[in-house]
């Protein structure tokens, strides 16, 4: 466990690892990297494990062409990397599949390895190469071949960065079977709460054989409600009389409607979720699947999620406390969190916090009992006679949350209005000044005030 504070990192501008997803009330840790530590990148090759291709048909015709997206990515967000080139072998298709190279790709005579210009390599992944598969006449379901890839590009601490041949692979499989999909949707930024949004939602089989009928699943989070209610769907619903658990809205459908190969259907009638009063950063998710015990040849299209940005608000606030005591009693002086609402918030996508408290002791105690979720922190600067904790919150705070934090504290030796200093940082996937009350995010802890 690191001694070092998320939120005291972040505000010296250092790097901060991030920190996992927790359980209601779990523990967080965190680390974080001194300004002047040597800088380090990694450059990735970012490819699917497993690809499948149809079989060509029977008849003699050619079998249809699949894509296989690529791309490049690195590491530090610090760094600049340019001049992406990624090596595409796919020699070990030979008698299973063939490529269709863009125009980004220079391929050799052989037209079976091409050198992928990707450009400017990001940090977050965003397919630069889409190359086209297709089975080869006269490969039989079941015939599998590999794809290598290796990788360079300028930038990073010493100039180039660079993936060895072999270090990411492709294999490439010839099946037979339908392959739903279903439409990517554009997120949502500024949805006003009470109002509705329309999810696109229709299925398409890339697939060579007809899928008869399908089921799908939908997830919304807390602060969404799902309108359309299909006869097809079982729903179960959150219980929003609970403040210590989100709860999510999720169902469970079984469509009879039989997709054809190349087709594409819409539900029994548009799908519609709710911004409700609670909604802040929130996501919709959805997946479709064949029906029986049909395999789909192809899931990486299956599920899509819906990111919603509601224009809402949410009030962190910290209550300290006071305490009186004579040189070695122990005193309960901790602090207290709330959300006054009226949004929830949630680290939907990474898992985080929500939120980091920091809490500098009463000058003249020390800490013999810290609830599990806090940590020592300390940075450079910090007093050393001070304790320096950090306290995580869970990855969502529902509207009327409240978290005490209780601390037992020694008195050392007595100091006349002591004061400790509790501050709460937001944590937040989405940046974004959701809390419009700054002035209670501290709170003072007051061990022997005077009145």
């Amino acid at each position: 466990m690191s001694p070092v504070s998320v939120v005291r990192a972040l505000r010296r501008g250092a790097c901060a690892a991030a920190v996992g997803a927790l359980a209601a009330a779990g523990p967080g840790s965190a680390a974080a990297f001194a300004d002047d530590e040597p800088q380090n990148d990694r450059l990735e090759i970012q490819a699917p494990y497993e690809q499948t291709v149809t079989v060509a048909p029977a008849d003699g015709g050619a079998a249809q062409y699949r894509s296989l997206a690529l791309g490049l990515t690195h590491d530090n967000d610090a760094v600049t990397v340019t001049g992406g080139r990624l090596t595409v072998d796919a020699s070990g298709l030979a008698g299973v599949a063939e490529v269709a190279w863009p125009d980004t790709c220079t391929p050799d005579d052989a037209g079976v390895v091409a050198v992928c210009d990707t450009g400017a390599v990001p940090v977050r992944y965003d397919a630069q190469v889409h190359l086209r598969l297709r089975a080869v006449a006269g490969a039989a379901v079941g015939a599998q071949g590999a794809i290598e890839y290796s990788a360079e590009a300028a930038g990073g601490p010493d100039g180039t960065l660079s993936v060895p041949q072999g270090s990411a692979e492709t294999f490439v499989t010839v099946g037979s079977g339908p392959d739903l999909g279903v439409t990517a949707p554009q997120d949502v930024t500024g949805a006003v709460p009470g109002t509705r949004l329309t999810v696109p939602f229709s299925v398409t089989n890339t697939g060579n054989e007809t899928a008869h009928g399908f089921s799908v699943k939908m997830w919304a989070t807390y602060g969404l409600g799902v309108v359309t209610r299909y006869p097809q769907c079982a729903y179960t619903e959150p219980d929003r009389t609970d403040t210590a658990y989100p709860g999510m809205t999720y169902a469970t459908c079984s469509f009879d409607t039989e997709v054809a190969p190349g087709a594409t259907v819409a539900l029994p009638e548009p799908l519609r979720i709710a911004v409700t009063r609670h909604a802040l950063h929130d996501r919709f998710d959805y997946e479709v699947e064949p029906a029986g015990d049909v395999t789909d040849l192809d899931s990486a299209d299956n599920g899509r999620a819906l990111h919603v940005d509601a224009a809402n608000t949410a009030d962190f606030a910290v209550r300290g406390d006071r305490a009186r005591g004579a040189a070695g009693d122990t005193v309960t002086a901790g602090f207290r969190f709330v959300n006054h609402g009226p949004a929830w918030v949630a680290n939907v996508a990474s898992g985080d916090p929500v939120a980091v408290i920091d809490y500098d002791l009463p000058p003249g105690t020390t800490a013999t009992s810290v609830p599990g979720t806090c940590h020592t922190a300390w940075t450079p600067g910090d007093d050393p006679a001070v304790g320096h904790y950090a306290c995580t919150l869970p990855t969502w705070a529902k509207p009327h949350l409240k978290v005490d934090f209780p601390f037992l504290l020694r008195i050392d030796r007595v100091v006349p209005d002591a004061t400790g200093h509790v501050t709460v940082h937001t944590h937040t996937d989405v940046p974004g000044d959701f809390d419009p009350k700054s002035a209670n995010d501290s709170a003072a802890v007051v061990v022997n005030p005077s009145a």
